[in-house]
């Protein structure tokens, strides 16, 4: 346990806001503090726009504090309005049990539940929420809240004019019970959150004071937006996910990979356990010499492998230099499928004509015989990386990778999939 452990999560920029910064640094310093993050099940994956908070849980245990993981089961059946738009769309008991179920085997990759000294602790507040009854919500917690304290909030105050719904108005005091039965099961002092968050984390300090005489604490990051204005963690209108089967790791190496220059220093504090000497170290590679993209490489190496694993990450690697060089090859079937997921592809069938020329047209990477022909004379098609000019060549068995697929290169980056 460092006695900076503070000052430095503030000079990785991961503390937005803080309650009685003075007293919990203290507390920080002198014990072993249980604190807690909830993660709603929203999806059956989690994805990167929680990775900030799971790594702070991670970075809090190796300081040796104890990080509680709060799956929202319950209050994932009701849905956060903070900063929302729109309510969200309300989900059955069953996909909610289940993703909760999903999100809990992400968190174990990140945290640890079975450390020796200071084990991570699962928790799902579907446990307590479920079994309790209207008129127990209104008298325990609801008897604590003004209407004017619960309008004050940033999050409630934003939607009131496009309309809240009682059910979303009344969530962020079941997420302050949630701080209330936490403190209470497993002594928990110190909820953390993204910034949007603060109204939630404020109301379950002041249950704690109220019901209890507690001082609770409360801490959040920073909502992350990337330097061009865009909403950080989505790549052209999709989720960067988790879940290797929803966000491959090579689509994963290549988000990180792709990070913008004014972001990928700050990045680098905000997702990677290298030490800030480290990162300067970086950073000063990285002013030197932009071009070699230092501090991009560092980054989607730290997070891909702290992810996915170092195999993954290497698979990642072997996949991008492959596409670089065109040496398609040296591929497997299961990188064929990572690295050409959203090409064009056309499936062979036992009918089509294997010549090079008729199956250009017939898979529709070229629209006539006469320009195939030609693109083939010209030198424009490549097999798997090597380039074909004989307008008689067929495509026969030492072509296929792993006999599933056969790539197919029309100019410089077009590329289309033949499967099997």
């Amino acid at each position: 346990m460092t006695t900076n452990f503070l000052s430095e999560l503030k000079d990785r920029g991961l503390v937005y806001q803080m309650t009685d910064e003075e007293a919990l640094e203290e507390l920080l310093n002198e014990e072993s503090v249980k604190l807690y993050i909830g993660f709603d099940p929203t999806a059956d994956s989690l994805h990167i726009g929680h990775l900030l908070p799971v790594l702070t849980l991670k970075r809090f245990q190796e300081q040796g504090h104890v990080p509680v993981a709060l799956v929202g089961g319950g209050t994932g059946m009701i849905g956060d309005p903070s900063f929302k738009d729109a309510e969200r769309s309300l989900n059955s008991t069953e996909i909610v049990e289940s993703w909760a179920n999903s999100l809990k085997n992400q968190l174990s990759r990140f945290i640890d539940f079975d450390d020796k000294t200071n084990p991570a602790i699962l928790a799902n507040n579907a446990d307590w929420l479920t079994s309790m009854t209207l008129i127990d919500f209104l008298r325990d917690v609801g008897k604590n809240f003004t209407i004017n304290y619960m309008m004050s909030k940033e999050s409630v105050k934003r939607r009131i004019e496009t309309g809240i719904s009682y059910t979303e108005f009344a969530y962020q005091l079941l997420q302050a019970y949630d701080f209330l039965k936490l403190y209470e099961t497993e002594g928990v002092k110190l909820q953390l959150g993204g910034s949007d968050q603060w109204g939630n984390i404020t109301s379950g300090i002041e249950l704690l004071r109220r019901e209890k005489e507690v001082q609770g604490y409360g801490l959040t990051m920073p909502l992350i937006k990337k330097a061009d204005g865009t909403k950080f963690g989505k790549t052209e209108g999709n989720a960067v996910w988790l879940d290797a089967d929803k966000t491959s790791p090579y689509e994963f190496y290549q988000f990180w990979l792709n990070t913008d220059d004014r972001d990928a220093v700050q990045f680098l504090k905000y997702f990677t356990f290298l030490s800030l000497d480290e990162i300067a170290e970086i950073e000063k590679e990285f002013n030197e010499a932009p071009h070699e993209r230092a501090a991009q490489k560092a980054l989607a190496k730290e997070v891909t492998t702290l992810v996915h694993g170092e195999k993954s990450y290497e698979q990642a690697v072997k996949i991008s230099k492959a596409l670089f060089s065109g040496d398609i090859k040296e591929l497997t079937a299961e990188e064929i499928k990572q690295g050409f997921k959203d090409v064009p592809s056309y499936e062979v069938s036992a009918n089509d004509d294997l010549n090079l020329v008729e199956l250009l047209v017939n898979s529709g990477i070229e629209s006539s015989k006469r320009q195939a022909r030609e693109d083939v004379q010209n030198g424009a098609i490549y097999i798997n990386g090597d380039r074909i000019q004989d307008l008689d060549y067929v495509l026969s068995d030492k072509d296929k990778i792993e006999n599933s697929f056969i790539v197919v290169r029309r100019g410089k980056k077009k590329y289309f999939l033949l499967t099997f």
